[in-house]
């Protein structure tokens, strides 16, 4: 992982799903950050994610913020984000830290 995905990792940190009281990296939404630079040092930052289920009313707003957030970096000119539905997302997705804040250790 090269450091400007991890700085988008950090930044998907900061990112939350308004009905669960975890971020979207601890939830386990968010499968892959790929960034690609490009001409000047410009970046394109691809993410895949998903949602808890399909009619998760919130999507909308969540990759909003996530786009929003991954634009704010600097040299970054392109955001993508990619909405997948397979593999669906468990609770096994959830990290320990995710479970933890929801009370599940």
């Amino acid at each position: 992982m090269n450091p400007i995905e991890t700085e988008c990792w950090e930044e998907l940190k900061c990112v939350y799903d308004p009905e669960i009281p975890v971020n979207i990296v601890d939830l386990g939404l968010v499968y892959a950050v790929e960034a690609e630079t490009i001409e000047k040092g410009a970046i394109d930052i691809t993410v895949t994610m998903t949602l808890t289920h399909p009619g998760c009313t919130m999507g909308p707003y969540i990759m909003a913020q996530a786009k929003d957030r991954l634009s704010a970096i600097p040299d970054v000119k392109n955001v993508t984000m990619e909405l997948v539905w397979d593999p669906p997302w468990t609770q096994e997705r959830l990290s320990e830290a995710g479970k933890m804040q929801l009370g599940l250790l």
